[in-house]
C-alpha cells in the first residue's frame, strides 16, 4: 500500500486524471495472458519522457517498485506487479508514431504504439515492418522490444532485435540515455541497445524506439503440405531452408492440433495426417514466387508430403492459414489448463525434439499437442491438464521441466519469443551456469542498484 504522500506527489506531477489507485484499476492492471493475478498499488500514465524520468527518480529515492507495461499480452508474467508497487502504463499518452523517414527507411515510435498500427502506417507509404507476433493487433512496440517478440515471418525476416536501431530509455535514477543510432553501421561503444532488448523492463524504461524498415514486397503466395508423420514434416522444414529458398513463414501443426482444430471448427482438415506445414513466399515477380513454391513442393514431396495445395487467391490463403491461426484456442478439448511454452532448438534437431516430447507425454499419460514456427525452430509446446485436478497440474509442471531439459540437451533455449518473466524464472538455472547467472545479476545491479525496476523476474532476484 502506497502512502498517500506518494500519491499526492504523482497527482501534482501528472494531474489526477493520470494517477489511479482505485480497486477497478488495480484489478484491470493485475493480469496478463498467463491469468496470474498480482494487484499493483497504483497505475500511472506518463505523458512524455520527462514524466517517466521524474517518476523513476522519485521512486528510486523512495524505493518504490516500478513495473513498465505495454498491453499486458505476455505469456510469462513479465508485466505483472508480483511485488506490488506502481504499474507504468503507456497506452494512454505515449502511443504515437513520431516519424516515418522514407529516405533512411526508419520509423521512430513511442512505446505504446500498437504493432499492427505501425505495420499499416509504413505499408501505406510502401515500406514494411516485418515482426508480426500473434498479438500484433494489440501488443505494443515497447512490449515487443522488451520481450524481443517474434512472429510467423521470422523464418525469412527475423525478429524484433533485427529491426531495433536505437532506444531512448530512462534509467532507474531518472537519467535519460540513447542507445544506438539511426545509422546502418555503429560500432562505437558497448551495444547497450542490445542489452536492453529482451530485458523485460528490468534495466530501464523504454520511451522511444528507432526501427529499421524494408521495402514492401509486392506479392505473397501461400501453400500447404500434408504429411503422414510429424517426423517427415520436420525433415522437410530444414531441408527446405537449406535448398536455396527462404520462405517468409514455415508453420506446422501436429496431429493432435489438427484434430483439435477440426473438432472445434469443422474445416475439413485431414485428421489422419501426422502434420501440416503452411508456408508463405513473397517477392516482386510472380515468376519468382512460382519458382519458390515449385522448389518447396519438390522438397516436401521428397520428404513424404502426400498433398500440396497452393492458394489461388487471398480467400484460399486465409483458409489455408485458418488452422494455424486457431490452433491455440482449439486445444481446450484436451484439458482446461494449458501450460504453454515456446522452446526453440536448431532446426535440424526438430524431429528429435518432437520425439522427446512424445516420450514425455506417454510417460505422464497426458496430451502435449505442438504447433509453431518451425522455420526458425520455435515450437509452441502445450502441456494440457485438468486445471481442477491439483495432482494433474503438478504432473503438468513435472512434464514441463522435462520439456525444458530435452530442449536444452539438444542445444536449445527456454524461450524463442515469450520471454522468461515469472513463469520461466525457476528454470533459468537449467539453461545457464552459475557464472552466467551471476553476470546477469551484475548487469541488473549496475543498471538498477536498488532493484526497483520489475523485480522478481528472469530469475535475477
Amino acid at each position: 500500500m502506497l502512502d498517500h504522500s506518494h500519491i499526492y506527489y504523482f497527482e501534482k506531477l501528472l494531474d489526477k486524471e493520470n494517477v489511479y489507485s482505485d480497486k477497478a484499476h488495480m484489478i484491470a492492471y493485475s493480469y496478463d495472458a498467463t491469468r496470474a493475478h498480482f494487484e499493483p498499488d497504483a497505475v500511472l500514465f506518463p505523458r512524455n519522457e520527462e514524466d517517466v524520468s521524474a517518476i523513476l527518480k522519485y521512486c528510486n529515492e523512495h524505493h518504490i517498485v516500478i513495473v513498465p507495461r505495454g498491453a499486458g499480452s505476455g505469456f510469462t508474467g513479465g508485466a505483472l506487479p508480483s511485488k506490488g508497487g506502481i504499474v507504468l502504463a503507456f497506452e494512454k499518452h505515449m502511443n504515437k508514431i513520431l516519424e516515418i523517414d522514407m529516405e533512411n527507411m526508419v520509423a521512430i515510435v513511442q512505446p505504446g504504439v500498437i504493432n499492427m498500427d505501425l505495420q499499416k502506417a509504413v505499408e501505406a507509404v510502401g515500406l514494411f515492418y516485418p515482426p508480426d507476433p500473434a498479438s500484433q493487433n494489440y501488443s505494443t512496440i515497447g512490449g515487443n522490444v522488451n520481450e524481443n517478440a517474434g512472429g510467423m515471418r521470422a523464418a525469412k525476416y527475423g525478429i524484433t532485435k533485427d529491426y531495433v536501431m536505437a532506444i531512448r530509455a530512462v534509467l532507474p535514477n531518472g537519467d535519460i540515455i540513447k542507445a544506438g543510432k539511426r545509422t546502418i553501421k555503429d560500432v562505437a561503444g558497448y551495444n547497450i541497445a542490445g542489452i536492453l532488448i529482451a530485458s523485460e523492463g528490468t534495466l530501464a524504461v523504454t520511451t522511444e524506439v528507432t526501427l529499421k524498415l524494408l521495402s514492401k514486397p509486392k506479392m505473397t503466395k501461400t501453400a500447404m503440405g500434408i504429411f503422414d508423420t510429424v517426423n517427415s514434416a520436420m525433415e522437410a522444414v530444414y531441408k527446405t531452408m537449406a535448398s536455396g529458398v527462404t520462405p517468409v513463414a514455415m508453420e506446422f501443426l501436429d496431429n493432435k492440433t489438427i484434430r483439435a482444430v477440426e473438432q472445434t471448427y469443422h474445416k475439413g482438415l485431414p485428421v489422419e495426417a501426422g502434420a501440416i506445414l503452411v508456408t508463405d513466399v513473397d517477392g516482386n515477380l510472380e515468376s519468382d514466387l512460382d519458382f519458390q513454391l515449385a522448389q518447396i513442393e519438390k522438397v516436401f514431396r521428397e520428404n513424404g508430403c502426400t498433398d500440396f495445395k497452393i492458394a489461388k487467391n487471398q480467400e484460399e490463403a486465409a483458409d489455408l492459414w485458418f488452422a494455424r491461426r486457431r490452433a491455440s484456442q482449439s486445444l481446450s478439448i484436451y484439458g482446461s489448463k494449458k501450460i504453454n511454452e515456446d522452446v526453440t532448438v536448431p532446426r535440424a534437431v526438430l524431429p528429435q525434439l518432437l520425439k522427446e516430447f512424445d516420450k514425455i507425454a506417454e510417460k505422464y499419460n497426458i496430451n502435449i499437442p505442438c504447433f509453431g514456427h518451425t522455420g526458425d525452430g520455435n515450437v509452441h509446446t502445450n502441456v494440457m491438464v485438468d486445471g481442477s485436478d491439483e495432482e494433474q497440474v503438478k504432473i503438468g509442471y513435472q512434464a514441463i521441466e522435462e520439456v525444458f531439459q530435452a530442449t536444452i540437451d539438444l542445444g536449445g533455449t527456454l524461450s524463442g519469443e515469450h520471454g522468461i518473466g515469472l513463469a520461466k524464472a525457476p528454470y533459468m538455472n537449467m539453461a545457464f551456469t552459475d557464472e552466467e547467472m551471476n553476470l546477469f545479476k551484475a548487469i541488473k545491479k549496475a543498471f538498477d542498484p536498488n532493484n526497483i525496476l520489475n523485480p522478481n523476474k528472469m530469475g535475477l532476484d
